[in-house]
């Protein structure tokens, strides 16, 4: 078998080896059950004291909502003025500019909302102070906001009929305590010690084989990579994210940060069905996200290890497959690996550029974003799964003739009315803002408005509509990762993808969590011979049914636009 196909399952098979029991460690300290790590209750207890928290206070899901808002709106606009005025700051040895207000303004909506989409480029954009005490800091934030809104949903179907779902200081800071911050210094220590720099010092020189004299940037770096991975920020510490030598410097680094970016939304998963007592629901979820990132993965593979076919007519040969951007250090198949989990995850790293994979590869990567709901992100990517199941048992309760129910509940108009509303809406945010950015580049002058260079897309062909698609897409998954052909720090782009970031972060938090507490308030209804089982191969076949019937309906006429044109004038 080919070495590199050994090394994509060896990965694998270590992130099940860490995530499974990590889900049971998870579903145990969110239960407030005895695990090991108690001996961290002091350090809770006066995080509670000194911030005047009763973590026994009970919450319901309208409060947990206005909880998160209002702590998610207070680091927003803390980031957003130290992102303007960063170089009157310390911790800036390079003398770093602060950004413009527009930039600000994405950047922070971006990290905040767990995007990291950077129009900036790390060395250059940012200060020391910015990476680690503004973005670093909502790496951690955003990640634990994410992981609590999850246990919220757990909550709500742990027991049988509540309004009280926890407290969701608790579950947000038992997220940080219990599980971001120590994995994060445990990955954090390997990176450091394989090469990537985690120090205040300033740029450094040497001489490269060319003789030239280069200078290098350093710092912090490896503390911001381990948890950009760990909490699925993505957010790279350079400019070119982990394709960087020193962000990313060897093949045993690449699989530590496939791994970390990986475990987390998996044991989310797990997490689910020990928390609610439903095992084999949990696993069931767990089987159609694995199936469908498989089926996003082999053709990736497939596509990346086949070569460019304009190449093999010009008589070049490509043994290792497609290499125009990826890294000899790493090769096309585990770029292809990661490209998938970067963009079914909402991580957005990258370790090679999106921009040069083949036009299939692009198509898969952005079919992984527009579903966002295999794996997905810390804690939102079980909210994500949960609409589409919601609407399964909706659809298959009109199939059998009978009121839908869920784990006992009945599903009525209302809580189907949220769902489909956050199921229209990525499809409008992501349509609507590729049209508006096709039509400002078409008419480019034409509006009083459209504040930007002229050439911000080099490539106005299928490839450029593809840009601009996977730029939008890329906003509304909460991803960050780009088509970097696309000339994107400029107002318009900064103005529309952080509203999007915005509207696609909140909103798909906002309605899972509406309608769990709905559900959860509602009488409970024991099973029947005549209740639908959501824990069978058959819902299961039916959920994965829903996922793509609504992407297939909602996207192909886009994908059919860019990636797919490409392919068919790549071939011709």
């Amino acid at each position: 078998m080919n070495t590199e196909y050994l090394g994509i399952i060896a990965t694998f098979i270590l992130t099940l080896v860490i995530a499974i029991p990590l889900g049971k460690y998870l579903a145990k300290v969110f239960a407030g059950e005895k695990v090991w790590t108690d001996f961290l209750k002091p350090l809770e207890s006066g995080i509670y004291k000194l911030s005047g928290i009763n973590p026994k206070e009970q919450m319901d899901w309208k409060q947990h909502l206005k909880v998160l808002l209002l702590i998610n709106t207070v680091w927003l606009v803390y980031g957003f003025f130290v992102l303007l005025y960063q170089d009157k700051l310390p911790l800036n040895p390079d003398g770093n500019p602060g950004m413009t207000h527009d930039l600000a303004f994405n950047t922070i909506i971006s990290f905040v909302a767990n995007c990291n989409l950077q129009h900036y480029s790390g060395e250059s954009g940012v200060s020391y102070l910015s990476q680690q005490y503004v973005l670093m800091f909502l790496q951690f934030v955003s990640a634990a906001t994410g992981i609590a809104a999850a246990v919220v949903l757990f909550k709500a179907f742990r027991d049988k009929t509540t309004t009280t779902l926890g407290n969701f200081y608790e579950f947000f800071v038992k997220a940080i305590t219990r599980l971001l911050l120590p994995l994060s210094i445990v990955v954090a220590l390997l990176l450091t010690f394989n090469g990537t720099p985690a120090s205040y010092e300033g740029k450094d020189q040497f001489i490269s084989m060319q003789g030239d004299t280069v200078n290098v940037s350093r710092g912090p770096a490896a503390q911001m990579i381990a948890i950009k991975h760990l909490g699925t920020n993505g957010g790279g510490y350079f400019g070119v994210n982990s394709a960087h030598p020193l962000e990313n410097p060897s093949y045993f680094t690449n699989m530590v940060e496939m791994i970390a970016q990986t475990i987390i939304p998996i044991a989310m998963v797990i997490c689910f069905g020990y928390f609610i007592r439903r095992r084999k629901l949990g696993w069931m979820i767990f089987g159609v996200m694995t199936i469908g990132m498989l089926l996003l993965m082999i053709p990736s593979l497939t596509s990346e290890l086949g070569g460019n076919p304009a190449l093999a007519k010009l008589g070049i040969t490509q043994k290792t497959g497609a290499m125009e951007g990826k890294e000899v250090r790493f090769g096309p198949a585990a770029t292809a690996y990661w490209s998938t989990l970067t963009t079914i995850i909402s991580t957005g790293s990258v370790n090679g550029m999106h921009d040069s994979t083949m036009p299939l590869t692009g198509l898969w990567q952005l079919l992984g974003m527009m579903i966002n709901g295999l794996y997905g992100g810390c804690g939102v990517g079980i909210l994500n799964y949960f609409i589409y199941l919601i609407i399964a048992v909706f659809i298959s309760g009109l199939m059998v003739g009978r009121t839908p129910e869920f784990l006992g509940h009945k599903v009525e108009a209302r809580e189907i009315k949220i769902a489909a509303i956050i199921t229209l809406l990525s499809p409008f945010l992501i349509l609507a803002g590729t049209a508006l950015a096709s039509y400002i580049f078409t008419n480019n002058g034409d509006a009083a408005w459209a504040i930007q260079p002229k050439n911000w897309l080099n490539n106005p062909q299928f490839h450029g509509f593809s840009e601009m698609l996977y730029e939008v897409t890329s906003s509304n998954a909460n991803n960050g990762s780009g088509f970097e052909g696309l000339g994107d720090n400029n107002m318009f782009w900064n103005l529309l993808t952080g509203v999007i970031i915005l509207l696609g972060r909140f909103l798909p938090i906002i309605g899972p969590l509406a309608i769990a507490g709905l559900l959860a308030k509602k009488k409970f209804i024991p099973e029947s011979a005549g209740t639908l089982k959501t824990d069978t191969k058959t819902f299961a076949l039916m959920t994965f049914a829903v996922i793509l019937i609504l992407n297939a309906l909602s996207y192909f006429p886009a994908l059919a636009l860019g990636p797919i044109a490409e392919y068919f004038t790549m071939l011709k």
